[in-house]
């Protein structure tokens, strides 16, 4: 199983990634678990300057933005 921590504060952008990630997996027929992520302390230890940003399997593999679809297909499989 996948693992994905979206970074933000619970912004409409933050709640929309972590929807749309749930969704591609789904599409996919991949099982994941999505948590969010608001607490500054901890989104500072990735080194995160922007948000929303997405954390894959402990690894920042994005930032700033909502990913597009093809980003999370490739983070799913990868």
């Amino acid at each position: 199983m996948k693992t994905f921590k979206v970074l933000g504060s619970g912004c409409s952008k933050c709640q929309k990634t972590a929807a749309f990630i749930e969704q591609v997996a789904a599409d996919m027929g991949v099982e994941v678990q999505v948590a969010k992520e608001t607490d500054p302390a901890v989104i500072m230890q990735y080194g995160v300057m922007s948000t929303p940003a997405v954390v894959a399997d402990e690894t920042l593999v994005h930032s700033g933005s909502i990913p597009l679809r093809g980003a999370i297909e490739g983070w799913l499989a990868a």
